[in-house]
């Protein structure tokens, strides 16, 4: 039995004055009428119209349910109303989720643009180190970095390619001098970043000779972009930083690139949602948003990064010791 069609139709009897006239309101018949309040009835083991040849009248617990069942009416209508619109209109919480670092630095004031075109969206925005599983319902759309994606049935769009630079403290390049060549790594400190992008221990560095992979490890692990940026400036050691974390640290001078002519790294930034069908229109205008905003805000960080200049400004003055490194002046 369909409840909620043979409520509607109890009220539209009511309504209607007969089964008759409510059987033509509905384009059915006045047999169909009958026996889907006389199904009701039974369902609820209670009579709710008295009927006979000549007119309906409503019993007691009738008009009681009859009040409910417009209320109810009401509510079903206006909640599909408002899932239908959700197609339209961007309109209602957005539920995203974004690696912690990219959420930061790109999401975040991404975000804030977003809500000056769409201010009817709310988001709820979730920051990890995990890809969350979009199909249990968790989230609506995910922003995640990758070097490819995995094959799934999940709708990806590239938003973007950003990628790492080494960097340090201008007070650990003064005590231990800067590698002038990725083998001089090895005699360094170097601080390792666990995301679930790359495998922590390998630095692919992509310079003038090519690839060259360098296997890494050091005394401080960490799996926050930020929290390596902290690292470094209190001069730990030497740290792989993704570029959009590194940009601020740069231009103040708490942080200084080293073996500049080499990148690492190379990460795509995808969004990605469960399905093609019925997305909704805040999901789609997000998306949307992204692959124009995205690649602007990548480019932007590229210029600044030239603009800050290589690291020249800091090894220039400090002499170089017999291994090829610059060393603390004597």
């Amino acid at each position: 039995m369909d409840t909620l069609q043979n409520m509607r139709v109890f009220v539209r009897v009511v309504e209607a004055g007969s089964f008759t006239a409510a059987a033509q309101s509905l384009n059915s018949t006045t047999g169909a009428m009958s026996r889907a309040v006389s199904e009701l009835e039974a369902h609820l083991r209670t009579r709710l119209l008295n009927r006979s040849t000549r007119r309906l009248a409503l019993t007691t617990a009738g008009e009681r349910y009859l009040k409910r069942s417009q209320q109810i009416l009401a509510d079903v209508d206006i909640a599909e109303e408002e899932a239908s619109c959700a197609h339209e209109r961007p309109i209602g919480a957005l539920r995203m989720h974004s690696f912690a670092s990219i959420g930061q630095h790109y999401i975040l004031p991404a975000i804030s643009r977003y809500r000056t075109l769409y201010p009817e969206v709310t988001v709820e925005l979730t920051l990890s180190q995990r890809m969350p599983d979009l199909f249990e319902g968790s989230a609506d759309v995910a922003v995640i970095g990758a070097s490819t994606l995995p094959n799934s049935e999940l709708v990806s769009f590239h938003l973007g390619t950003t990628f790492s630079i080494l960097c340090a403290s201008p007070a650990y390049i003064r005590t231990h001098g800067a590698p002038q060549k990725p083998a001089d790594l090895a005699r360094h400190e170097c601080l390792i970043l666990h995301t679930p992008a790359f495998p922590p221990h390998e630095w692919t560095l992509e310079g003038p000779n090519g690839s060259e992979l360098m296997e890494v490890d050091g005394p401080v692990h960490v799996n926050i972009a930020e929290s390596l940026v902290m690292a470094i400036r209190e001069g730990m050691g030497i740290g792989m930083v993704p570029l959009y974390a590194a940009i601020s640290g740069l231009r103040d001078g708490t942080l200084v690139r080293v073996l500049p002519e080499y990148t690492l790294q190379k990460m795509n930034i995808y969004a990605l949602y469960p399905s093609r069908k019925f997305i909704d229109a805040k999901t789609r205008t997000w998306v949307e948003f992204l692959r124009t905003h995205l690649p602007k805000v990548i480019a932007r960080d590229e210029a600044l990064l030239a603009e800050v200049g290589q690291i020249d400004s800091v090894d220039s003055h400090l002499p170089v010791d017999a291994g090829g490194s610059a060393g603390p002046a004597a």
